[in-house]
């Protein structure tokens, strides 16, 4: 196909509407009960980790993966093939600015302590020891990483959920006596892997969830998008995950609406207008 000349003005809203680097939040959740008092005992409050800690990282990554793959011969004469086996999920870097206070070292610092299970020995003795905790203790799930614009509109904004997330690193302060500059402090962070686009409970109702685009948001004629309908969809908070399945919804859905008339809606057969 040949190469054909384009207008800047067709060229001109791609680069116009470019996402930038410096829009995204950071918040940490899902903590136990013994790494939620560990960390209080050390002045390391709750609302600290949930509301400020998150806004004092000034730097983040978003996350990647690979494939660990294997070589298969003999399928095809003089060919050989490669097929993934494993997904690789790559630890993900966050720098943080540390407050007077120095809870954020704090927050990294005694996080590290609690999973290698430091004794209640005092720790100037000479049989102080570690003994690693296990691991359903220190990971935590549902810290979440979230890219948006500077519109914060929500249907365009990209949220990434680490499930059995820990740090394994924290790196060295350095400080000088030169001129003074904002103390920040950087930790690498494994975790078992993340979901890219929402993953809680709700999000799975309202069929917002892994970045799936539902046609839920057209079978009222009356809603404008999906999060408009799914408001008016009942909710129980203490549903498990499992139960707030895609297919409740469609289930809901069908039992409360009516067939459109596909020339009436603009839409193609088998839409819904929802009456709730």
């Amino acid at each position: 196909m040949p190469v054909k000349p384009r207008k800047i003005s067709d060229i001109k809203p791609i680069f116009t509407n470019l996402a930038q680097t410096s829009h995204y939040e950071v918040q940490f959740g899902g903590f136990q009960k013994g790494l939620r008092d560990h960390l209080s005992n050390r002045g390391v409050d709750s609302r600290f980790i949930g509301e400020t800690v998150g806004l004092l990282c000034n730097s983040a990554s978003l996350p990647g993966s690979t494939f660990a793959t294997a070589d298969i011969t003999g399928n095809y004469t003089g060919l050989m093939e490669k097929v993934a086996h494993t997904r690789i999920f790559t630890p993900i870097d966050l720098t943080f600015y540390v407050d007077k206070e120095y809870k954020v070292i704090k927050f990294l610092e005694h996080w590290m302590e609690y999973i290698s299970g430091a004794s209640g020995v005092v720790p100037t003795t000479s049989d102080y020891f570690f003994k690693m905790r296990y691991p359903d203790e220190y990971k935590i799930d549902y810290t979440k990483v979230t890219k948006f614009n500077r519109d914060y509109n929500s249907r365009n904004e990209l949220e990434y959920n680490f499930f059995g997330l820990f740090p394994v690193s924290m790196s060295s302060v350095g400080v000088s006596y030169e001129s003074s500059s904002t103390l920040v402090v950087s930790a690498s962070f494994n975790y078992e892997r993340y979901v890219c686009g929402k993953a809680y409970s709700l999000d799975v109702k309202r069929q917002l969830a892994n970045n799936v685009l539902s046609n839920i948001g057209l079978t009222n004629r009356n809603a404008t998008n999906i999060e408009e309908l799914a408001q008016k969809v009942p909710y129980e908070n203490n549903k498990d995950i499992k139960q707030n399945s895609n297919q409740d919804l469609q289930n809901y859905l069908k039992s409360n609406s009516t067939p459109v008339n596909s020339s009436d809606s603009g839409f193609s057969s088998g839409y819904f207008n929802v009456s709730i």
